[in-house]
Order: structure tokens, then C-alpha cells, then sequence
């Protein structure tokens, strides 16, 4: 089955619910920017601020009470494998880049999804300091605020993201040629940005979890780019495993050296 048939049973009617929750929780997020929110630590090293919980708990309520047969993943939400008996489930990061956030800097968002057979039917990352939403559905196009958006064709300078220790085992004539990107703490907004063509590419360091990518895969996807594993596959998401490793995001010919840098890690 051609991976766009999965939209025929409802995901086109879940993009407006997406979209309408997620601005209201960036409304929800805004409040809390800037303004020194209440912070805690995760595992000692990962921060969350009430700005997460309240944003978290509102889509939490809104989305399950229209799609109440949907399972729900999210990085504040302890999970429960009983969304694993669901056809579809939502997947969510109520503040990507939350240590950006708190820093004040304003590439965050709010990343919502739905996701049916590991794949994502409908995408939504809501940025409300950069005043940009983009969404996508699969094979119907990428979106910023209502303009379709696509991958840059490779120049000959690639400006690209992510760890250092990865750029530098790629081949010395693409070395050469590259332009190290600003570092941003969101990993959604850094795919939305080769999505956009703002960027050509980014490495993945391990331990990215669903949450801070299904929604942007598909809108990169929609928009001409791809976002492979060390196996050169598409990642997969909501299953029992939520974590993933290396990965590698952009298009054409320099996706093709980033996949094959990845590739090698484990040799």
C-alpha cells in the first residue's frame, strides 16, 4: 500500500485538531517565556519547566477527548503500554528545545503528530517566537504558515548542523565545503529548517526520542527530504521502543554522505 492511502481513513480531519491544539498550547507556552518559569531536572541532566507540564496537560485533555480510541505518547507523560493496542497514536512534545526555551531563545516549539503503523499521517510543529507553524500530510505537501515549503538545492557550500565529531568523518572534498549552522537546541526546528530550505542538512546524535521527531519527518519529507537511520531506513514511531539512534536529515547527494557517515559507526 502506497504510504499516502494511510490518510484515507480520517488523518486529513485530524490535521485541523492538531493544528488548533497545538497553537493554543504555544499560546499556553508563551505565557511561561521569559517570564522564569519553575524548573526541574530529569535524570540530572535534562531540564522540564511547569511551561512543559501545563502545555503537556492541555493537549493531553483536548486531543484525547476528541480522538478517545487514540493512544498517546509524550515526553512528559509517563507512558503506557496500552497505547500499543491502538490504531493510532498521538505523539507529542509540548515544548521541543526546552533548555533553548528557557534560555530565551526562540527556536521551540510545540510538536504534535498522529501516528498509524509507525509512520506519521499528520504532522504539526507550532513555533510561537518565531511566529511560524508548519504542518504536512503526507503526499500533499509541506506547509509554513499556509506556503508550501521545499529543500534548497545544494549549492557549493552546504551549511549543516550537529555533532562536530560526526562532520569531521565525512570525506575531506565535502569538508571542504561546508558552513557550520547555529546550533539549536530543537531538534524538530532544526529539521523544520531543511524542510523550509534554511539549512542543508544535520546530523542526529543518538537518544533522539519519537517525540521530538515524528512530527517533523513528515513535514521534511513532504517537503523533498528525508531523515534516515544508520540502515539508511525511515525511522519508525510509537512502538514499543521509543528511542533511536544516529540519524541523518537532509536531501539529494549530501544526505547520501551524512547516511553513509552514520552508516559507519558501528563498524
Amino acid at each position: 500500500m502506497p504510504e499516502h492511502d494511510l490518510t484515507t481513513a480520517g488523518a486529513t480531519e485530524d490535521l485541523p485538531l492538531l493544528r488548533d491544539a497545538a497553537r493554543e498550547a504555544g499560546v499556553i507556552a508563551m505565557r511561561y517565556f521569559g517570564n522564569k518559569p519553575q524548573v526541574w531536572m530529569k535524570g540530572g541532566t535534562s531540564p522540564v519547566s511547569e511551561a512543559d507540564h501545563a502545555a503537556d496537560a492541555y493537549l493531553r485533555e483536548t486531543l484525547l477527548a476528541a480522538r478517545p480510541d487514540y493512544g498517546w505518547l509524550s515526553e512528559e507523560t509517563v507512558d503506557d503500554p496500552v497505547r500499543l493496542s491502538a490504531r493510532r497514536t498521538f505523539v507529542v512534545d509540548p515544548i521541543d528545545g526546552t533548555r533553548g526555551f528557557l534560555e530565551g531563545q526562540r527556536t521551540w516549539c510545540v510538536s504534535v503528530a498522529v501516528v498509524e503503523r509507525g509512520r506519521t499521517l499528520a504532522g504539526v510543529l507550532e513555533c510561537p517566537a518565531m511566529e511560524e507553524t508548519y504542518w504536512a500530510l503526507p503526499g500533499q505537501g509541506a506547509f509554513r504558515n499556509g506556503k508550501r515549503i521545499a529543500v534548497r538545492e545544494l549549492a557549493d557550500t552546504a551549511e549543516i548542523s550537529g555533532l562536530k565529531q560526526l562532520t569531521d568523518l565525512m570525506p575531506a572534498e565535502w569538508r571542504a565545503r561546508l558552513k557550520r549552522a547555529p546550533y539549536s537546541p530543537s531538534l524538530a526546528y532544526r529539521l523544520a529548517m531543511i524542510a523550509n530550505g534554511a539549512l542543508d542538512g544535520t546530523f542526529v546524535k543518538p537518544n533522539a526520542h519519537d517525540w521530538d521527531i515524528a512530527a517533523a519527518d513528515l513535514i521534511l519529507r513532504e517537503a523533498g527530504g528525508q531523515l534516515l537511520d544508520q540502515r539508511g531506513r525511515a525511522p519508525l514511531y510509537a512502538g514499543e521502543v521509543t528511542r533511536h539512534g544516529a540519524l541523518a536529515a537532509g536531501s539529494g547527494e549530501l544526505l547520501a554522505v551524512l547516511a553513509g557517515v552514520i552508516a559507519g559507526l558501528d563498524a
